[in-house]
């Protein structure tokens, strides 16, 4: 056999070296005879005795010797093989291309297939593919399931030097009974270890499950709901509420701890945390099933810290959850589990606060504010609609009455801004530095300027971001729910998802400012439009202060007439509109689509198209519209609907937000058309989830 013969020359080899000593013996007696032909002769008969022995033991002893070797090498081949057979971890060697040569008997049992199976490992575990195995790392390791159990999977290679060597090792460790010999390819085989991880996954998974979530709950709206009962069913609606929360999370091993007369700390394991997402947070929707005569239902929002760190983290995870749940407007919970915030809820509209306490203590907070510092900042969002403007034009005129040097941030001026921007020139006697661009504000911000922001809360929708990042002094003005992304280490922040513009929470705030504010004709024209356009003519989201702060304008000279002839639409503009209205595509019967034409004649296509959705819910049957419009590389998506659809939680799938009707989203690397299809794509996902309902 080969593998005989293989062990057999190296042997013979090696025991005719002795004999060959003799030849370096008598080499060296030849010297002798030199010096001493008695000592070479002595020498001489011993290298002939010593010729002599060797030759008769190599005679007698060399099949015993090598039959020995032999045996040896054999019982020490097959006692490796037994104890490789044996081993405890299921081990296999796998062919170049994927089919199993031999596995042992903890991997037949592991995988509950015989010894003698020699397809592909891939008709077991179907993630070790053949292009796995072909990939030039050395050793690899995966995780796989099979049935109910976990392996990690260590794959590695076992190359040989010759074919030779690659024969005797296939003989050496395979049974000799019906295995197919390895063929030689690419010089190496595959060595497959699987390691039972069952029972680690599931520790871990147990002590993950076992570890503490924080969650805090609030009732929106306490006082509001308690003032639209009699006093007498004050006492029986709180405890109603109590019972309700209690049991909800009684029933999931959580431990309730109210801490004020409106707010509940909650502590609970981490295990039902999937089940309250999945149940959705039903506790949302069973607080205002209660009914003692409020006429006012009942609302909750809740902030729940996940994290793997400790308790404070998750603590203050839960804060920040609820502060967000909160300025998204309530009635929702907000999940924090490090960077990743999940949004739940949030379906109702928001309830308009009766109180103006809160106006009041933001105007007396950002006078201080400014009393303190030197210069004021004042920008918008990128591509200014008429709310920003009229609501950084009324900070800017709080700004002039403290005496400070204020300068609103605008870079592009578009054709339905430009003329009410034209109202504040020189020759109306505004400074020349009214409006700057984000270049000369860069130069001209500094340690003492206080930057703020109106009409958004996201950093990197502003028209200078890089101005956020060079002032610590940071005020936002903003009625649109919050996100994720969020402006950080703001000083001041007044944020009402109920306020129907910022410019309404701006006039608010200027009656509390400053006794001595005069706003002129043209200021509170251009804040009373803003208020004008986000309430689409005030047919969507006023309530009584929206009137209120439309009074307080008109009292300071603000004209309608006035106002409605700066906002007229040119001609290119109203025929994009019309054809965006004209091509709508009516999706799952309920829902609006349409794209508005990129017109170069229209300076302003963003707006129409928002002009656009607000005509499509005209139609009947129509509870959301959608028009998207193509913009400076930039897919711009305007949504809208009255009361059945909350469209603010659809564009937040799509990476935007806004309100529960007015929403939007930009989109970036799509065509409009692929932007269409990511919208109907959502619509389905969302209505399938149970997230809409038609």
């Amino acid at each position: 056999m080969k593998r005989k013969n293989a062990i057999k020359e190296p042997l013979s080899n090696y025991m005719y070296w002795p004999l060959l000593l003799t030849v370096l013996i008598i080499a060296l007696n030849i010297p002798l005879y030199y010096i001493s032909k008695k000592a070479g002769f002595c020498v001489s008969i011993f290298a002939v005795i010593y010729f002599v022995v060797e030759l008769g033991l190599y005679l007698l002893y060399r099949s015993s010797v090598r039959k020995e070797a032999i045996n040896f090498a054999t019982q020490y081949g097959t006692v490796q093989k037994k104890l490789l057979d044996e081993f405890e971890i299921p081990y296999a060697l796998l062919e170049f291309n994927s089919k199993i040569l031999w596995m042992n008997e903890a991997f037949s049992r592991a995988t509950e297939k015989d010894k003698k199976y020699h397809k592909s490992i891939t008709s077991i575990f179907p993630s070790i593919t053949r292009e796995l195995l072909e990939k030039e790392e050395q050793s690899k390791c995966i995780q796989i399931e099979w049935r109910d159990r976990i392996y990690r999977a260590n794959i590695s290679r076992i190359y040989f030097n010759t074919e030779d060597e690659q024969q005797q090792v296939v003989e050496q460790d395979l049974p000799e009974e019906g295995v197919p010999e390895a063929e030689v390819k690419d010089q190496y085989m595959t060595a497959l270890y699987l390691f039972d991880e069952t029972e680690l996954h599931r520790h871990i998974r147990e002590n993950r499950e076992q570890q503490l979530v924080s969650a805090q709950v609030c009732i929106d709206n306490y006082e509001e709901a308690l003032e639209s009962i009699e006093e007498v069913k004050r006492s029986l609606l709180v405890a109603l509420v109590d019972r309700k929360v209690s049991k909800y999370f009684s029933e999931r091993d959580g431990i309730i701890k109210k801490t004020e007369k409106d707010k509940y700390f909650v502590v609970f394991k981490k295990k039902y945390l999937e089940e309250l997402i999945k149940d959705k947070f039903s506790i949302l929707e069973g607080v205002k099933t209660i009914k003692v005569g409020n006429e006012m239902a009942v609302t909750l929002s809740m902030g729940i810290g996940v994290t793997d760190t400790n308790y404070n983290q998750k603590h203050e995870f839960s804060r920040m959850a609820m502060e967000l749940a909160l300025g998204r407007g309530g009635d929702q919970v907000v999940v924090k589990d490090g960077e990743k915030i999940s949004y739940f809820g949030g379906k109702s509209r928001q309830m308009e606060k009766t109180t103006r306490v809160k106006a009041r203590v933001k105007a007396h907070a950002l006078r201080e504010l400014f009393a303190s510092r030197e210069q004021v900042f004042i920008m918008g969002h990128s591509i200014s609609d008429m709310d920003a403007f009229g609501a950084a034009v009324g900070i800017y005129c709080a700004a002039q009455v403290m005496g400070k040097k204020a300068h609103i941030v605008l870079n592009e001026v578009t054709s339905s801004l430009r003329p009410m921007k034209e109202c504040f020139s020189e020759d109306k006697g505004y400074p020349e530095d009214m409006f700057v661009r984000s270049e000369r504000a860069i130069e001209m911000v500094n340690g003492g300027s206080v930057i703020v922001v109106v009409d958004t809360n996201r950093p990197n929708y502003t028209e200078c971001p890089e101005l956020l990042r060079m002032s610590k002094n940071i005020v936002v003005f903003d009625h649109h729910r919050q996100g994720s992304e969020v402006i950080e280490n703001a000083v001041l922040s007044y944020i009402e998802a109920y306020a129907s513009s910022t410019c309404e929470m701006v006039a608010e705030m200027l009656q509390y400012f400053d006794e001595n504010i005069h706003l002129k004709s043209n200021e509170a024209d251009s804040i009373y439009a803003g208020i004008l356009i986000d309430t689409n003519n005030f047919m969507t989201k006023t309530g009584v202060r929206t009137f209120e702060a439309a009074a307080y304008l008109r009292r300071c000279g603000a004209e309608v007439t006035r106002v409605r002839k700066l906002l007229r639409d040119d001609m290119a503009a109203y025929k994009a509109r019309a054809e965006a209205v004209r091509h709508a595509e009516v999706y799952k019967g309920a829902f609006a689509i349409s794209i508005c034409p990129a017109d170069p004649r229209v300076e302003s296509p963003t707006i129409a198209g928002a002009q656009a959705a607000n005509e499509l819910l005209n139609i009947v049957g129509i509870k959301a519209s959608f028009v998207l419009t193509e913009y400076n590389d930039k897919i711009y998506i305007s949504s809208r609907s009255i009361d059945e659809i909350n469209v603010q939680i659809i564009m937040e799938r799509m990476g935007g937000g806004g309100h529960l009707n007015v929403a939007g989203a930009q989109l970036e690397g799509c065509t409009v058309y692929e932007a269409k299809g990511k919208i109907q794509k959502t619509l389905d996902q969302m209505l399938e989830e149970g997230d809409l309902e038609v």
